[in-house]
């Protein structure tokens, strides 16, 4: 069963082509026209060892919410496209990963049941031209479209940089945990047997 999509979403602000392969190796090639997103989502994939392919036109000459939003959107669309039934999955992951003063927490359940919990010590500023506050929108249409309760906890830090590097770093490796295909899962790991 291949695990793999491709998918477009084109709105009046931005125009999006995705690719996904959940069982990849973490290739990236990302374009979405915001440099450090480009950045953030490779790393993502990198530690999630999925292969992504992203070619984002937006209108970031007014900013980057719609491009980074819109992306978060249909990435949780692949995700939930891609994984369909859930069988056979983990369903659960979670990740600490450090980065010189911060680490960050980030746990998931592919539960069908959207929920965004986030607490970071930075709350606004920019990385290069990213402005972070963007960076829960992203997740909240992630988590709303893809149907994962996602609890990001970053309990200190001081370099937004670092702040945000860990928490994309520690995001891709609990989905590569709960998307794994365990052997030992029949169906689907529930006991009302649906998710």
């Amino acid at each position: 069963m291949k695990r793999e999509i491709s998918l477009k979403r084109e709105t009046s602000e931005t125009q999006i082509n995705l690719q996904i392969n959940l069982d990849g190796k973490g290739e990236a090639n990302i374009d979405t026209g915001v440099p450090f997103f480009n950045h953030m989502l490779e790393l993502m994939a990198k530690h999630g060892f999925f292969d992504l392919q992203i070619k984002a036109k937006g209108d970031i000459e007014v900013d980057c919410h719609h491009t980074v939003e819109d992306i978060g959107i249909l990435l949780g669309e692949a995700f939930k496209k891609t994984l369909d039934e859930k069988k056979g999955i983990r369903r659960y992951g979670f990740a600490a990963v450090p980065m010189d003063e911060v680490l960050a927490q980030v746990a998931i359940d592919i539960s069908n049941r959207p929920y965004l919990v986030y607490n970071l010590p930075i709350k606004n500023g920019k990385v290069g031209t990213l402005d972070i506050e963007v960076i829960k929108e992203f997740f909240q249409a992630f988590s709303y479209t893809a149907g994962f309760t996602i609890h990001i906890n970053v309990p200190y830090g001081n370099n937004r940089h670092h702040v945000i590097e860990a928490v994309f770093k520690a995001f891709g490796r609990a989905i590569c945990e709960a998307v794994t295909l365990d052997p030992r899962i029949q169906g689907v790991l529930s006991t009302k047997g649906v998710l």
